[in-house]
């Protein structure tokens, strides 16, 4: 069974890297988006994972900057098989084997640590990303964090929000067991390679993602320190975490 699913995954990572490489270059940002949003939810299922969304906002934002908190590698896809965005990943990312030469092909923008021109160089592209009609999502704690803890929100890149004019559009992610209880399967923190997460998960039984997504903050007049707090804010309520 467990190799049975290594080969589905290995097939599914071989058929994305095939439409980056042909489809996706002849089609237009919709239909990259829909195929984006399949393939995501394909992964999803041959991972065992049960994606569940929750609305505590009515309506969601037509344009905004979506963060969420950060747990496992497999956050962009949770959220990509639900709504399609170009992210803002660590540069790490681009150096695992096939998963980072598809998240380059499908628009992720890979920031390297403590590079303060570089901060600035991806803010201006992901204003320009938003004006030009494209989702964006980061993740602000900055790395990935065991489930029950929340890292403080980095503020640096919620500027791009203010200077898009575009509200801030948090969500709420974890993944859960049969019990209900934080799934320890997609745990990826510490010095856990790409390879034994992808064991783990396949390994796994019964992983529940729980996506939430959380009313909208808007940018207008705001700092970007307070749009970073009020987010964590609105993730640590909604996961029932003790605020900090």
């Amino acid at each position: 069974m467990i190799a049975y699913r290594y080969l589905r995954i290995s097939a599914h990572l071989l058929a994305g890297l095939w439409a980056c490489a042909v489809v996706f270059p002849r089609t237009d940002a919709a239909g990259r988006e829909r195929r984006i949003k399949r393939w995501s939810g394909q992964l999803l299922s041959i991972c065992g994972v049960q994606l569940e969304v929750r609305h505590l906002a009515q309506e969601q934002a037509p344009h905004a900057m979506i963060v969420a908190n950060h747990i496992s590698w497999l956050d962009i896809f949770v959220i990509n098989s639900y709504q399609p965005c170009r992210f803002v990943a660590k540069a790490d990312v681009r150096d695992w084997p096939l998963i980072g030469w598809l998240s380059s092909k499908a628009g992720t923008v890979f920031l390297a640590r403590g590079n303060r021109r570089e901060v600035r160089r991806i803010y201006a592209g992901l204003v320009g990303a938003v004006h030009g009609g494209e989702r964006v999502a980061f993740f602000p704690e900055g790395t990935t964090n065991e489930q029950g803890n929340l890292l403080p929100f980095h503020a640096n890149l919620f500027e791009a929000a203010i200077e898009a004019a575009v509200p801030v559009q948090p969500y709420a992610l974890r993944y859960l067991d049969a019990s209900g209880a934080p799934h320890p399967a997609v745990a990826f923190i510490g010095d856990m390679s790409f390879a034994q997460s992808i064991s783990a998960i396949l390994r796994a039984r019964q992983i529940k993602a729980e996506l939430v997504r959380l009313p909208v903050i808007e940018s207008l007049g705001a700092h970007r320190r307070d749009l970073a707090q009020a987010s964590r804010t609105s993730v640590a309520q909604a996961l029932g975490h003790p605020q900090s």
